[in-house]
């Protein structure tokens, strides 16, 4: 048995090719359901680990605090409720989750489809333009909340950005950074036949981990976003079309605090 003991077989175990995530916003949402009531609870309250990543100066690539960012991390209960379930499991092995993002305001999603990455994209390729642009961009930054029948996914709480760490220590490594916005980052990227051509300790760790967070997160009930290794979902549309709901649990929520 190893230090992971019986997380080991996640670690061990593919991930599967990913279902496209095109068309989620067209998915209903319950607006009158019960789910759909619940609060956003900070995570500290259930025990769970974080910084927000946008609040900070120590947010590589931006290395600056985001415009609109909060200090809280907040979202869902229900998505919280689970998220306690996977520390649980964690713990056996000293390890916990640690969450960059979780609901967010308005304007960072805003600053980041809008300004930031548009700007970065052309930076790096100046014939980038019109949809071509835009198509680039939202592979990785959904639109923002257009309306109530099309929230953006962390508008709802039940988006959720994490990754896994030891207990008060050092983060699990995972082969990129966070908010990497490139094929890097997708979650499935080390399963790739083409990236084992070449033996490498780092990409098998990366796998590895890679695994072990969606297999954990998968099995608490989240849906995995396919362009992001670090992205999950309870209850928002994404989530609705990944697993096949009928309908969204949530629309978008509001934030006092």
């Amino acid at each position: 048995m190893t230090v992971f003991g019986a997380l080991q077989a996640l670690r061990d175990k593919p991930i599967p090719s990913p279902r496209p995530k095109s068309g989620y916003r067209d998915v209903p949402i319950a607006f009158g359901g019960i789910a759909n009531a619940e609060a956003l609870v900070r995570a500290s309250d259930y025990g769970l680990a974080g910084e927000n990543f946008y609040a900070s100066e120590r947010n590589p690539p931006y290395y600056h605090r985001i415009p609109g960012s909060i200090d809280a991390i907040v979202m869902r209960e229900g998505a919280a409720r689970r998220l306690r379930d996977v520390n649980a499991q964690l713990a056996e092995a000293n390890l916990e989750l640690f969450i960059f993002d979780a609901w967010r305001p308005q304007a960072v999603q805003i600053y980041f489809h809008d300004k930031w990455l548009p700007a970065e994209l052309k930076r790096r390729d100046p014939s980038l333009s019109g949809e071509a642009l835009l198509t680039e961009v939202e592979t990785y930054w959904a639109a923002p909340s257009d309306g109530a029948d099309a929230p953006s996914p962390h508008s709802t709480g039940g988006a959720i950005d994490l990754t896994i760490r030891w207990r008060g220590a050092e983060h699990l490594w995972m082969g990129s950074l966070f908010d990497d916005a490139s094929t890097l980052a997708h979650t499935a990227h080390f399963e790739d036949a083409a990236t084992d051509a070449a033996f490498s300790f780092s990409n098998e760790e990366a796998r590895a981990n890679r695994r072990l967070l969606y297999w954990l997160m998968r099995e608490a009930g989240f849906a995995s976003n396919p362009t992001e290794w670090w992205h999950f979902s309870y209850g928002d549309q994404m989530w609705a079309q990944a697993t096949g709901a009928p309908a969204a649990l949530y629309a978008g929520a509001e934030f006092t605090d």
